[in-house]
């Protein structure tokens, strides 16, 4: 058996090729849409991808099940409940697919969304205990996908959440212990709330450590698993929909081009945005005005997705050699507008500063802030995480996924301070609120983090 999982720490987000080095057939599991690591990897070892799975339509990434069946005439895969615009090959419960001696066989395993699936994965076809199970966003490490998502357009949460328990507690639990889990995201994730760093565990593991898996009524599940969902980016719904079309391909090995300052000062005044992907305090000692700090280190395409319409125009602005990258990642989301590339945006500023298309971010220490007299103070947080630690006196919870669409609820025209829990999201809300057309806006260094630290230490 072939069996590789691969990995995107900015997406929190898992894949899988599974195949029989024998006969050479393999199956690709939730595979984003930059395949080309999928088809490297399959002809370095003499492997044909027959067939796409997708475990339940995505709303957080955009799946490249469209590309691999362009460039390997696999077929597509989805659980009975699936409708698409695109040919599919739909998979029942106990349905079994032989690669060879390795067999997958699907279980329904709805909850997450109504067509979520799981793949058992058998090393040998007589085996009676599972290699592994492919859980997809059913269970997580240390959790289970959240029920109340858009992607399960006219199911409610409640009916969603007591699918899951069934799917959860009754079949997934009913597995041996020494199956592998293997999941469609880690930490990080917007798809639930309290999961595992860890990408691979037991059904062993999480019979005891979930807190979902423990033995309780349907009714408590429900409840457990629906409190306390972190909100869900703005594109999520655009993603989910995405992924039932028969879409627009991303072609394999396509760059995203460099563009002159003509071409920039064109753009600019079409309406193109400015996503500049370079480190926070890079991006604060100066940036093109109205430009939104996204950088590319850290959850860059799901925060791009929280601040920016899909059907906006953007320019990227990335550290040197970052540029493909950071356009990659916007592609795995589904964000096809990004004209170009900035090169050497340090230099570009330069040129342009006296212009006055240059500006500086202002960001000051916990000091600083209450030094500063009246001002608005907004916590970027996440609801979970303001739980835990509570506010900084006075300020107001709007957490970064809701505040591009809940900005009128502040007062444009007065100072405001933002913070988080250490600096990177305050940066992309502060470059939002002023892109938006707020005046006067700080972040503090350091976040929550470091206001406690002064305060604890005071």
């Amino acid at each position: 058996m072939f069996f590789a999982q691969y990995y995107l720490d900015c997406l929190s987000q898992a894949s899988y090729i599974v195949g029989d080095e024998t006969t050479g057939k393999a199956v690709v599991v939730d595979p984003r849409r930059d395949v080309e690591e999928y088809l490297k990897e399959a002809k370095e070892h003499g492997l044909e991808i027959i067939g796409v799975i997708n475990t339940h339509f995505h709303a957080d990434f955009v799946s490249g099940h469209i590309e691999l069946a362009k460039e390997t005439g696999a077929w597509i895969g989805y659980g009975k409940a699936a409708q698409a615009d695109f040919e599919v090959r739909s998979l029942s419960d106990g349905e079994r697919i032989e690669l060879g001696d390795v067999v997958l066989e699907i279980m329904e395993t709805p909850g997450h969304t109504p067509e979520s699936v799981s793949v058992l994965v058998y090393e040998h076809k007589d085996d009676t205990v599972p290699y592994a199970v492919l859980t997809g966003d059913a269970l997580f490490i240390g959790d289970v996908g959240r029920p109340d998502l858009l992607a399960s357009i006219g199911v409610t949460a409640d009916e969603l959440g007591k699918m899951l328990y069934d799917s959860v507690q009754n079949k997934l639990m009913s597995l041996p212990d020494e199956t592998r889990v293997f999941p469609a995201h880690g930490a990080g994730s917007a798809c639930g709330k309290n999961l595992s760093t860890e990408t691979q565990s037991t059904i062993g593991e999480q019979r005891k450590f979930n807190y979902a898996c423990q033995p309780m009524t349907e009714e408590q599940f429900v409840a457990v698993v629906t409190a306390g969902q972190p909100p869900a980016p703005e594109y999520f719904l655009y993603n989910a929909v995405l992924n039932r079309k028969e879409r627009e391909l991303h072609e394999v090995g396509k760059t995203l081009p460099a563009l002159s300052p003509e071409q920039v000062t064109e753009a600019l005044a079409a309406g193109a945005k400015v996503i500049d992907a370079r480190d926070q305090m890079e991006f604060s000692a100066g940036h093109l005005k109205g430009a939104i700090n996204v950088p590319v280190d850290g959850r860059m395409a799901e925060t791009v997705g929280m601040v920016v319409k899909p059907e906006d125009k953007v320019i990227l602005m990335a550290p040197e050699g970052e540029e493909q990258e950071a356009a990659i990642r916007l592609v795995r989301i589904g964000y096809d507008n990004a004209i170009g590339f900035v090169p050497r945006p340090e230099a570009y500023m330069i040129d342009h500063c006296m212009e006055d298309q240059v500006e500086h971010a202002s960001r000051l220490t916990p000091h600083q802030v209450e030094e500063a007299g009246e001002v608005q103070v907004v916590d970027v947080r996440n609801a979970g995480e303001v739980e835990g630690t509570g506010l900084i006196p006075g300020a107001v919870n709007i957490p970064l996924a809701q505040l591009a669409r809940r900005a009128n609820e502040l007062d444009p025209a007065k100072p405001t301070v933002l913070y988080c829990a250490g600096g990177w999201r305050s940066s992309v809300g502060g470059s939002l609120l002023r892109h938006l057309g707020f005046q006067d806006v700080s972040d503090i260094l350091g976040g929550y983090g470091a206001w406690e630290a002064t305060h604890t230490a005071a």
